[in-house]
């Protein structure tokens, strides 16, 4: 009896964390072609710098609104509004990017880079069931050191630095696709919105600086 019970309950969970996983990557894709739709309208608007900073900021304010509502029906609409944002404000660095030779070649390549480490860390949690908890303390120090610096080089301006910290987020953020992947997996996270947005944010990053790292080395 007590066996019956357990299994159960064990079928239950499963059925939960598989729908979880569905509603995440399904919410993940709509996000993201939104924002390649908002980031191609900021690019045609020729917004500047100091439009995508604002945006940002905004963007940042929004990410609390999307946590706070993620267990509420307006939370779609939160989380639509932050990634809008989020890829609004990518239209000017895409239009410098555009503007170098072979740009449009180099956005395609961050692009299909990005995609493609999604894709497989994502695809190796998915089929692996591996638990990658014990990465979050390692990964958050990674996060935390990795911005600091960041700020540090706004005034020092030094170029190794910075693309040293690019190649760094690549792999902080690589390392958190397979936590946050894993901790869906495992019914550590229940709420799809929350995990839409840290997969998103994820994508994003590795995106932005995969991006620099291939512009800088076409400049060269």
């Amino acid at each position: 009896m007590q066996s019956n019970i357990s299994l159960q309950a064990s079928k239950s969970s499963a059925i939960e964390i598989n729908k979880v996983l569905k509603n995440t990557y399904m919410l993940l894709s709509m996000t993201l072609a939104f924002s390649a739709v908002t980031a191609g309208v900021s690019m045609a608007m020729g917004l500047s710098h100091m439009a995508a900073l604002v945006m940002t900021i905004v963007s940042f304010g929004l990410l609390f609104v999307v946590n706070k509502n993620a267990d509420k029906a307006s939370g779609i609409f939160w989380i639509f509004a932050f990634t809008g944002l989020m890829g609004a404000s990518l239209g000017p660095m895409l239009n410098y990017y555009a503007a170098m030779p072979n740009g449009a070649s180099l956005i395609m390549q961050a692009l299909g880079g990005t995609a493609l480490i999604f894709f497989a860390l994502s695809g190796y949690a998915l089929t692996s069931k591996k638990d990658f908890s014990f990465m979050g303390g390692f990964l958050m120090v990674g996060l935390i050191v990795a911005i600091i610096a960041g700020i540090a080089n706004i005034f020092f301006q030094i170029p190794a630095l910075s693309l040293a910290l690019s190649a760094a987020i690549i792999m902080i953020m690589s390392g958190l696709i397979l936590f946050d992947t894993s901790r869906i997996i495992h019914g550590g996270e229940t709420n799809y919105i929350r995990a839409t947005v840290s997969l998103y944010l994820n994508v994003y990053n590795i995106f932005v600086h995969l991006l620099h790292l291939l512009g800088v080395m076409n400049d060269d």
